[in-house]
């Protein structure tokens, strides 16, 4: 058994670690969690002590075998619960992080299984983001974003990288969601603003930071 604390550091490290070629240091978690690194050190020493994780200045923080099995069960009790809240019982995608935040630590070793297969296995929760199997594996996850594609193109959202409330919320006021056709119009240079078509609507401008936290397929 973890501590609330010991199972969230778990699940930043893992979430770190999906990003390519980024080294996992402190300042990343601490960054991530909001904490101060100060005690981010501290847990890391906690969490090498309980062989979950292997730390080496040069090479960074990284989960050990035992580390990524439980981070990965955290994660995937997360994922589910968020498809919960919002299929199940209506919750908007902008209310669902910090329920399942709660929920997740609900830690009896059926009920990921039983919720996953109430659900119908998905793959993917209500940001795009990829839901682990019980057996481990995980789904392909997206990590092209609307500023890397040139101007002319059509997508489909496949995931939001920000998944704070009110980048959600602005989302919900610009009627995009999962699965949205988006077409690119046009970059603009002076600032790298995009010029958007959001369903074949009129055209709408978005900032460069908009763009690099929308990932497409």
């Amino acid at each position: 058994m973890y501590t609330l604390s010991e199972e969230n550091y778990l699940k930043a490290i893992y979430r770190v670690a999906q990003q390519k070629d980024v080294k996992i240091t402190p300042t990343a978690i601490a960054e991530t969690l909001g904490n101060n690194p100060a005690s981010v050190v501290d847990m890391i020493r906690k969490l090498t002590e309980k062989q979950l994780i292997a730390y080496d200045k040069k090479q960074g923080v990284k989960l050990t075998q035992l580390g990524l099995k439980d981070a990965t069960l955290i994660v995937r009790r997360h994922r589910l619960w968020e498809v919960f809240l919002l299929e199940k019982l209506g919750y908007h995608w902008d209310e669902i992080h910090d329920i399942a935040e709660e929920l997740e630590h609900i830690s009896d070793i059926t009920l990921a299984d039983r919720l996953d297969k109430f659900l119908g296995f998905p793959e993917y929760d209500p940001h795009g983001d990829p839901i682990p199997k019980a057996n481990g594996k995980v789904p392909k996850s997206f990590s092209v974003t609307l500023t890397d594609l040139k101007a002319g193109t059509t997508c489909r959202v496949a995931a939001v990288r920000d998944t704070s409330n009110t980048f959600l919320q602005y989302l919900i006021k610009l009627d995009i969601g999962i699965g949205t056709r988006i077409q690119l119009i046009e970059k603009i240079p002076f600032d790298n603003s995009l010029v958007i078509s959001i369903n074949g609507k009129e055209n709408t401008t978005v900032s460069q930071k908009f763009g690099e936290n929308i990932l497409i397929d």
